[in-house]
């Protein structure tokens, strides 16, 4: 399945310190996702997907600016040559494996309604299902919005429709949390009113180009979600005489840098940060990050011991799992 990373910083980095450089960057995950259970190491070859805002702020214009490609990412000639000259403060980066919709332009996160950003790791169980009754519930211009055919547009359309103005020229991090939890309420209401019972994946990430909204989700109470994990530090930089090895750097209290990722960038063990399953992680304009619990009738409270022996059976099977049981930050051996 999918995997995403997002980069928000107080200054601009260079693309491809994200998505070509990095020994494990999400391109070199698409086809060597390592670090999952999963050890059929899946391909995420269906297209992918680079979004990014300007370096300098424009009031009137501040809208992202998406390059996909249906091609494998790592494929790319394109790709490697914008990487290495542009630069953002926040950039959202996405490799696909299709499971629900076509291979696609269309289909290639990260979808943009306006100044809005949109991607998915996971999928909506049985969505079929669910299609017709969520789309009668849109607003027109949500409705209208969707052209591809994935479960996680129409999950972008839904958020959208929770939106008090979805074409608002700001958006309050109040308004952008609150649509996602009301995004994943309807989402699981949909599925309960047809006794759908297998659980839907919900890694949903956000942002506006000031906030940053990223859950980590599953509809059950036994099963992990899709795997999250986030890093913070004043500098992700590239270190040793061998390219490709990078690390979090802490020089003082503050955050310069926040990056949150389905799998860990690098193979520094202190430098990554499990995301809870059922939480979600609001990263606000001044770069405070803040853990949510998603309270509903799945969450699991940290003092029951039932959190602690939810099962990755689930997870592992779509291949969506980095386990933390294992040595995922050890650097793996040259072959």
């Amino acid at each position: 399945m999918c995997r995403f990373v997002v980069y928000k910083g107080t200054s601009p980095v260079e693309l491809s310190h994200l998505l070509t450089r990095p020994c494990h960057s999400i391109i070199n995950q698409a086809f060597d996702s390592r670090l999952r259970v999963d050890r059929r190491r899946p391909m995420n070859g269906d297209g992918f997907g680079v979004g990014w805002y300007d370096s300098v702020y424009d009031e009137e214009s501040h809208q992202p600016c998406i390059f996909t490609s249906v091609t494998p990412a790592w494929n790319n000639a394109n790709l490697v040559r914008l990487a290495a000259k542009i630069k953002s403060p926040l950039v959202f980066g996405h490799v696909r494996a299709t499971t629900t919709g076509s291979l696609s332009l269309d289909n290639c996160h990260p979808f943009v309604h306006g100044r809005l950003m949109f991607m998915h790791n996971g999928g909506i169980a049985e969505f079929q299902l669910i299609k017709r009754a969520l789309q009668a519930d849109l607003s027109d211009v949500a409705f209208n919005k969707v052209q591809g055919n994935t479960d996680s547009e129409w999950a972008f359309a839904v958020f959208l429709s929770k939106l008090p103005d979805p074409d608002a020229k700001s958006f309050t991090t109040a308004q952008l949390r609150d649509a996602m939890f009301e995004t994943i309420a309807s989402l699981n209401h949909y599925a309960e009113e047809i006794g759908i019972t297998e659980p839907s994946l919900m890694n949903f990430c956000v942002t506006d180009g000031e906030t940053v909204i990223a859950t980590r989700y599953v509809s059950s109470k036994v099963d992990e979600a899709a795997s999250l994990w986030f890093s913070s530090g004043t500098t992700f930089h590239e270190y040793g005489d061998v390219g490709g090895h990078y690390k979090m750097s802490k020089a003082d209290k503050r955050e310069n840098i926040i990056m949150i990722a389905s799998e860990p960038l690098t193979f520094e063990r202190a430098d990554w940060m499990e995301i809870k399953t059922n939480n979600m992680v609001v990263v606000t304009p001044k770069m405070n990050l803040l853990q949510i619990p998603i309270i509903d009738k799945f969450y699991v409270p940290p003092s029951d011991p039932a959190s602690l022996t939810r099962t990755i059976e689930f997870a592992r099977e779509k291949g969506l799992l980095v386990p933390r049981s294992i040595e995922i930050m050890d650097e793996p051996e040259s072959e």
